[in-house]
């Protein structure tokens, strides 16, 4: 059996997708850390973009090899591990499933914006690029749980991330981000209780976010708690 190793950063949402599916598929892994501040040379030198997440792959034969790209990653594990799949087996579904991953991106492109943001300008003008994201979402979902019904699957898996920044977000007060998004609503709420999910990170997950929020000088810690 090969031997797995997640190269990770404690609040990267593109590393808690792969950890997520690990932990889904019930694969045995181990995994490292870094500082990406501070990046160590032998992290530099196996990884093309500078990024995590990594998946570091030791067959029994002792070839080694590396694969970065949290989409990437998930596919290659959903091919290669047992367990549950985490994929529709019809290719159409996959190709519709992989572009609302993609869409996921582009969510988080904006929830860094949003999270980062200095002035009430910037915080507004994300904060309704999220919730016009969120109203697409909303219209393409069923009737849940979860993002295709009954079966928890890799589009899960890059949103669960997404949700989980505004449990912090939100004890800072509510900016009406998931206002009538009944089904948005419904769909956080799952995926939050889903174990995969809450193992992805460490339990100093919200300390660790704060101190990042603290060192960008984000305007969600200056302003006062919205009604």
């Amino acid at each position: 059996m090969s031997r797995l190793t997640l190269i990770s950063h404690h609040l990267c949402p593109y590393v808690q997708r792969a950890a997520i599916a690990l932990l889904e598929k019930g694969v045995p892994f181990e995994r490292i850390n870094i500082d990406l501040a501070d990046k160590p040379d032998w992290f530099l030198e196996i990884s093309p973009l500078g990024k995590v997440p990594l998946l570091r792959i030791e067959e029994e034969d002792g070839s080694e090899a590396v694969l970065f790209e949290s989409s990437v990653i998930c596919e290659y594990l959903e091919e290669t591990q047992p367990g549950v799949a985490l994929h529709p087996k019809d290719a159409l579904t996959r190709a519709f499933n992989r572009g609302w991953m993609e869409f996921g991106s582009s969510v988080l492109s904006d929830l860094w914006g949003y999270e980062t943001a200095q002035d009430e300008l910037q915080l507004e003008a994300k904060r309704k690029a999220l919730m016009s994201k969120f109203a697409t979402l909303e219209a393409a979902l069923g009737d849940g749980p979860y993002f295709a019904g009954s079966s928890f699957g890799l589009v899960d898996a890059v949103f669960a991330p997404v949700f989980r920044y505004f449990d912090l977000f939100d004890t800072l007060g509510d900016r009406g981000i998931f206002e009538g998004l009944k089904r948005m609503k419904r769909w956080r709420k799952a995926l939050s209780e889903r174990a995969s999910v809450k193992a992805a990170v460490g339990e100093d997950y919200p300390q660790r976010l704060t101190e990042f929020l603290e060192k960008h000088n984000s305007i969600l810690l200056r302003l006062p708690a919205a009604a």
